[in-house]
């Protein structure tokens, strides 16, 4: 989970880095590529052909984001959502002194506007212009609107946005508007990628990996004892259909899993500004990492987002191994023709100075003993803090709605599961595919699940919605039991589940453990008197 409250009085000095005018190359470079030296690879030291496949990487998880939010905003944070924007952005500016306080301390364009309309209307812009990078076109202007729209929504998202992973979308997405030219927005334009630009990719990916190990080894005893991954592929988030394969492998096996982490997120690093086989072996070893958790479990589109630096790691010589000679050809007869950019040039080194500036918290943040993942520490989340899973669960529990029809509860009431889109609830029901994609509900009933309903109480607010047959939040389910009419009560109760065998017949058993919410129905005059107080519209 990420904090967007950025620690105060933080001292801004040069980091010990390069000199960015000495990372940045002269003009006749970037006019014409250097040729490689004999022997070295065809493509080698060029970055056309990463730039290309970055954008389009970059295009997917911008689109999965904005779909997320289109297809489930209006049911979370809509005027009638569990937790409305429009309340959340009046606490905010009452708490500030005023709207444009707000704004200042929590920038979003949905301060001029927070009607569902404007809010979901700018979402399938997010959506058009996402599937445009995908497609091939991206430049400057097109990724600047990409950004500011994933910047906007982290207020009004609230808690359903407070992952980590927003943050690094964020960040990724803004050194990418530097990348492109300002208005040609071709797959091989006239300007070429700029060095510096790859490095300050390079130098994100090293403080997702550091950040990401180090809270391990600070945290959970279990990534020291290599144990972790006994639990963690049966007490992720949520699981897919290949996670009880990987809980099944044999100790060994998890405790190699657990040395591979540990040595992808914590040494390899440390080459990614080394000589060009190093760098490309630490790429090699991060993207594998990559790929394993992507096979292993449903983290929404954060694998697919890190790859995105992983592969600003590696020349053009890697890709030409695997791409088709069409798109080599026209990489190859876009550097022919490239022309320099002076004004690139320099904007470059002035993002260069800021992500340097901007880092010295990040780094003593990640140096320090109480290191915060996730975390924003300015106003603008463009240099963040990041990490992953510092604890592992060694038990899994779920919350299970359930309903019925009856308006007096006796010992003989029957209850009906309401059942989540991804997250277990029948045990005979397979796990689902989900990454890139994200349910948000279903992560934040996991979380529910850990703690009490008072830490979640839009929780509440969902048993309200279900009580009304309230359409929009159902779509958020993978089931109504009532579809005729609404139950007349809701319960929710705690489950405790254990992942079953490949071989078995469910994929999971399950034991109940207590009540999380008691049976609530409309006519409680305490229950309707919280809800309407709390959300009043």
């Amino acid at each position: 989970m990420s904090s967007r409250t950025p620690p105060r009085g933080a001292v801004i000095t040069a980091p010990e880095a390069p000199s960015p005018a000495a990372a940045a190359p002269d003009a006749s470079a970037v006019a014409a590529p250097e040729a490689p030296r004999a022997g070295a690879a065809k493509g080698a030291g060029e970055s056309w052909l990463s730039r290309f496949l970055l954008l389009r990487l970059l295009g997917l998880v911008y689109l999965m984001a904005f779909l997320t939010w289109v297809n489930q905003g209006p049911a979370l944070v809509g005027r009638h959502g569990l937790l409305p924007a429009h309340g959340a952005l009046s606490a905010i500016a009452q708490a500030l002194g005023g709207r444009w306080h707000g704004f200042a301390e929590e920038p979003s364009l949905f301060w001029l506007s927070d009607a569902d309309a404007v809010m979901f209307g700018a979402g399938w812009v997010g959506v058009a212009l996402a599937a445009v990078v995908l497609a091939g076109y991206a430049n400057a202007l097109i990724l600047l609107a990409l950004f500011v729209l994933q910047l906007s929504l982290l207020p009004v998202g609230q808690i359903f946005y407070g992952f980590g992973w927003e943050l690094q979308l964020c960040e990724t997405g803004f050194l990418c508007v530097f990348l492109v030219p300002l208005l040609d927005g071709r797959p091989f334009p006239r300007r070429a990628p700029s060095p510096i630009v790859m490095w300050l990719l390079r130098w994100l990916i090293v403080r997702i990996m550091w950040g990401a190990g180090l809270i391990k080894l600070r945290g959970d005893p279990c990534w020291r004892e290599l144990t972790c991954l006994d639990y963690h592929f049966a007490t992720q988030p949520i699981p897919n259909p290949l996670s009880p394969l990987f809980h099944a492998l044999p100790a060994l096996a998890h405790e190699i899993g657990v040395l591979f982490n540990h040595v992808a997120e914590l040494v390899a690093p440390f080459f990614v500004f080394g000589p060009r086989r190093l760098r490309h072996g630490a790429a090699a070893v991060m993207a594998a990492l990559q790929v394993i958790l992507l096979l292993s479990g449903n983290l929404a589109f954060l694998n697919w987002l890190t790859l995105i630096p992983i592969i600003a790691c590696c020349d053009d010589g890697v890709w030409r191994r695997a791409l088709p000679a069409r798109l080599l050809a026209r990489a190859e007869a876009a550097a022919r023709v490239a022309q320099p950019s002076r004004t690139a040039r320099y904007l470059s080194i002035g993002l260069a100075v800021v992500v340097g500036a901007l880092s010295v918290p990040v780094v003593l943040n990640l140096a320090s003993g109480k290191q915060a993942m996730n975390t924003s520490f300015t106003r603008l989340p463009l240099v963040n803090s990041y990490g992953a899973f510092g604890s592992v669960g060694r038990e899994r529990d779920e919350l299970i709605f359930e309903g019925t029809a009856d308006e007096v509860l006796t010992p003989s009431t029957v209850w009906k599961p309401y059942q989540w889109k991804c997250k277990p609830g029948d045990p005979a029901r397979a796990p689902c595919w989900m990454s890139p994609y994200h349910r948000r509900l279903d992560w934040l009933a996991w979380f529910a699940a850990m703690s009490s309903p008072d830490r979640y109480p839009f929780m509440a607010h969902l048993v309200w919605k279900l009580l009304e047959n309230d359409r929009p939040t159902l779509s958020l389910l993978a089931t109504n039991p009532f579809p005729d009419a609404p139950p007349r009560h809701v319960r929710v109760d705690l489950y405790r589940y254990e992942m079953s065998p490949p071989t078995a017949r469910t994929w999971w058993t399950r034991t109940r453990l207590e009540p999380w919410l008691p049976p609530l129905s409309q006519s409680d005059a305490p229950f309707a008197a919280y809800i309407h107080h709390r959300w009043p519209d």
